[in-house]
């Protein structure tokens, strides 16, 4: 595997967020002979133990008040229900095909690590886990309270739920986490997945800070399955939850390692640094597994790297569109004629750049309107799209008009009212559109470009075509790739050849002339 510039160059890794399961034709067919039977009845005898639990996991905390259970629990309720639950977890597993599971190192009692850190975070199978760490404490998302089973034994574990789309909800949950944490043995062990979502375990992603902000010791631990056949991760894209549990319970059998490595106990410049902490943990870890650590993060659940505090889509949204564009028979005439149609939008207001899919399909002159509902989704979960995204972002890889053109039209245009100057919400908004992705964190890249609290378009320019933070992701990002091999100035430097998950594609105006 060619590792370039931190990006991987090969089909089968295009980053951590992609996965899929590769087999041959002869697995294949041992699959669905095995599967036609061991997946019926695996999940069926998980089912019934999951039913279980949910009883047990109820009465653990029955009758027991809010404040009550705002509490550790103690005494037999902890003991007797802990111990049944335990061994009913294992047997889950157990039937969905892991009979055995090897543990190296030693488990860090609570005194010597509040917080077990965990990864990578593969697959809902990683809860395994908790099974040699005698059910640590763990944080869930809020929504996993409401489901059957899940949301009982959340409670039973009296874990700390959070709500990534409300930001007092966040608040609060750090709040209790870092309770909790320096509780001196209060509240039992915590075990923490700091990448936060699941990946293909190729490469470790950026940690978030949770478990790391009180500056408490932590426990890394190790997690691998070292099988001939990949079949238990679900990711971003690619496998999908329910064909990694089948092709995972059409195994006879699959393997996990559970290794503890020594407690990490942070340095006064790590304990007044969450952020430096939780990357000399990432980098330990990735170091014991054998593979890279990334600037790789999910970013409201889309895939991005971190540069200049800009977030990076891993899967360029502008270069999917000109890909799909293409493989429906527009032309550089065709697109150049959209473009204009959509700048003409923009320019009547921002209501004007917001349309819907019907819309966005005649804009594009599309006849078939489920090329424009991909092109949407590309851009926006919601149920209408801001055409300066698409605008932009495309016009930054079609090439036809230059850089400098370009960011002089995104100027004029979110320059809202006509001082001549940018406010850092404006540039968070242009920043956005250039990229196709929402930028939350432009701070870093509004001190380097302003002069006395002013943000005009030259200095917005020479910021981006001199610093070299921001030079290379005009050069990688936002440049046409023959018109990337020109630096934007005499001392940029072309990186676009070292980069695969971005603007991947050829200028697209040469390629269709």
């Amino acid at each position: 595997m060619e590792k370039l510039d931190g990006h991987y160059a090969t089909n089968e890794f295009r980053h951590p967020f992609y996965h899929e399961v590769k087999m041959t034709p002869a697995q294949k067919i041992r699959g669905i002979v095995l599967g036609t039977i061991l997946f019926p009845l695996r999940l069926i005898l998980a089912a019934v133990l999951f039913l279980l639990m949910w009883p047990v996991a109820r009465l653990r905390v029955a009758g027991l008040s809010e404040e009550e259970r705002s509490r550790p629990i103690k005494g037999w309720r902890r003991w007797f229900f802990h111990s049944i639950i335990l061994s009913l977890s294992r047997a889950v597993f157990l039937c969905l095909g892991f009979p055995w599971v090897k543990v190296k190192g030693r488990r860090a009692d609570l005194k010597e690590a509040p917080v077990l850190v965990v990864a990578p975070h593969s697959t809902f199978l990683d809860m395994l886990v908790l099974c040699p760490t005698q059910l640590a404490t763990v944080v869930s998302r809020s929504e996993n309270t409401s489901l059957p089973v899940i949301g009982a034994l959340l409670g039973f574990n009296q874990s700390v739920i959070v709500s990534r789309n409300d930001p007092e909800s966040r608040k609060k949950a750090v709040a209790e986490l870092s309770d909790r944490l320096t509780s001196d043995g209060y509240w039992p062990q915590m075990l923490i997945f700091p990448e936060g979502t699941t990946t293909n375990g190729r490469a470790l992603i950026k940690f978030k800070p949770g478990a790391f902000l009180v500056g408490v010791p932590v426990q890394p631990v190790l997690l691998r399955y070292p099988n001939k056949l990949d079949t238990v991760r679900w990711t971003h894209k690619g496998t999908a939850w329910y064909e990694a549990l089948w092709h995972t319970t059409s195994q006879f059998y699959t393997n996990m390692t559970i290794e503890f490595l020594p407690v990490y106990t942070p340095s006064e410049e790590e304990k007044s640094d969450p952020g430096l902490y939780a990357d000399n943990v990432q980098k330990l870890m990735a170091k014991a597994l054998g593979i890279p650590a990334t600037q790789y993060l999910m970013d409201y659940g889309v895939p991005v790297s971190k540069l200049g505090g800009l977030s990076l889509p891993l899967d360029s949204p502008a270069r999917d569109t000109l890909s799909l564009l293409h493989e429906h028979g527009l032309g550089a005439q065709e697109v150049e004629a959209a473009l204009e149609r959509m700048i003409d939008r923009c320019q009547a207001g921002a209501e004007g750049s917001v349309v819907s899919t019907e819309e966005l399909s005649s804009i594009l002159g599309l006849t078939d309107k489920q090329t424009a509902v991909d092109i949407w989704r590309f851009y926006s979960k919601e149920k209408s799209v801001n055409l300066r995204w698409i605008y932009f972002s495309i016009s930054a890889l079609s090439g036809f008009m230059s850089f400098k053109s370009l960011l002089h039209k995104a100027s004029t245009l979110f320059d809202r009212e006509g001082r001549g100057s940018l406010s850092a919400e404006e540039l968070s908004d242009l920043m956005g559109a250039l990229l196709g992705h929402t930028q939350h964190h432009t701070a870093e890249l509004y001190t380097q470009a302003s002069h006395d609290g002013q943000l005009t378009e030259e200095h917005l320019l020479q910021a981006l075509t001199t610093h070299p933070t921001y030079q290379r992701l005009v050069n990688e990002y936002l440049l046409p790739v023959e018109a990337g091999s020109q630096p934007v100035n005499e001392k940029a430097v072309n990186n676009n050849e070292k980069m695969h998950n971005s603007n991947g594609s050829v200028d697209y105006k040469k390629k269709f002339e």
